[in-house]
This record gives C-alpha cells, structure tokens and sequence, in this order.
C-alpha cells in the first residue's frame, strides 16, 4: 500500500477537480446507513480490525466536451421515476457533496496509455451490455470476509453479466494487465482492498476532520505501521 498524500483545505468538488484523471480510480464513503454497514463489514480485510473508510469504488473516465468529469461505475442509481442497477456513465458531480460523502480518496495505478484505452473499451462496452449490479454477490463477499480462506474462490453468489463497484474496477484492471487486488476472486474484490494495493503509484486521501480528534493522516500511518 503506497502511503497517501494527505490533502486537507478542500471540498469534495475542489478535490476531484484537483486529482481526477483518465484511468484513475476513485473511492467513496457515504454518510447513509447502507454505507455505513459496507464499511463496517470491511473491517475484516485488516488487522486491525477497523471499520474501512470507503462504501463505492468508481473509474475517472476524465473530462467531456460539456466541461464536467465523468465517471464510470457499477451503481444502484434511484431517482423519482427512474432507476439503473448496473454498470453506468455519472457526472462526479455526485460525489461532489460534502456530508453525503464525508471521505474521498483517488488512486493511481500509473496505467500506460494503451492501458488507459483498454480499460475504457472493457468499461463501455459492460455500459453497452447493461451488466447488472449483483446485491446477491455483494452479499457472497460480505459473508467471505469473515472467512478469509474463501475469498480466493469464486463467489458462491456470484451470477453472469453481474458486478457490484469494486468487482467492477478489479475487473477492467485486471483486463489492463495490473492486477490490483492478487489471490482475490474478482467478485470477492472491496474498495478498502483496491485502498490498501500494493499496484498503487500515487493516492491522495481528502482530510476533513475536526483538530480535537486523531487526524485522518495519523490513523492511517497507524494502520501502515501495524501491517
């Protein structure tokens, strides 16, 4: 795991802005219950035994001709009369709320040029084939995680044309020739795995906590030193 470069002083917007990149990945924890028990569910990939900072893992597909960054990723997105369970193209705008996603971080996995392009193909072409979002092998790796041993075996959950955001990621990854999560079933793949790869070239995590309490920055250099 490549120690992150601490950034604080920005918002949710100013930090994408900042660091999001074509090829890059992006990770996300969200404020909402169904989060919150993602999170804590990830405690089992560490030793320390911590709830993980992230709930949704997402692709940097870069900046459009409208002017906004775009991302591609595999979502449960409900809006009034309209719903898309699956692998989907999203403005990063929606990650741009501060409370809604109190945690950020992007990862570079120094991709090639020609691998940035493979990636994309890999990606839109999922788009194109309406791959679902699977809450079922969701739930396969969440029941894994309490089970180390099975998370090199396929998920028992795991169904075709199916992938919940961190399978999806580790997924198109892997097509590039990096594989970020080794040992890892591609549907046993979670963000706070893709957080800790040793693939990583440069990570920058958003600061944004209170000075009274134990910064960002000094609980993940704890975790660093008791690995």
């Amino acid at each position: 795991m490549k120690e992150p470069r601490i950034v604080t002083g920005l918002s949710n917007r100013e930090f994408l802005e900042t660091h999001a990149a074509p090829g890059r990945v992006g990770l996300a924890g969200g404020a909402d219950m169904i989060s919150k028990m993602i999170t804590l569910a990830q405690r089992h990939v560490g030793k320390e035994k911590k709830p993980s900072l992230w709930s949704h893992a997402f692709l940097f597909q870069g900046r459009r001709l409208d002017g906004h960054h775009w991302v591609l990723e595999s979502d449960l997105e409900v809006h009034r009369k309209n719903i898309r369970l699956g692998v989907q193209e999203n403005r990063v705008a929606k990650f741009c709320d501060d409370e809604q996603y109190p945690s950020l971080a992007v990862l570079d996995f120094g991709l090639a040029e020609e691998q940035v392009a493979t990636l994309f193909c890999e990606s839109l072409e999922m788009v194109a084939s309406r791959v679902r979002y699977s809450l079922r092998e969701l739930m396969g790796t969440l029941i894994a995680l309490r089970r180390p041993t099975m998370r090199a075996r396929p998920n028992p959950m795991s169904r075709a044309q199916s992938v919940y955001c961190s399978a999806f990621v580790t997924h198109v990854l892997r097509k590039t020739g990096l594989d970020p999560v080794p040992g890892l079933d591609v549907k046993h793949a979670t963000p706070e795995d893709l957080f800790r790869s040793a693939g990583t070239v440069n990570v920058w995590l958003m600061e944004r906590e209170k000075a009274k309490k134990p910064s960002l920055a000094q609980r993940v250099r704890s975790q660093l030193r008791r690995k």
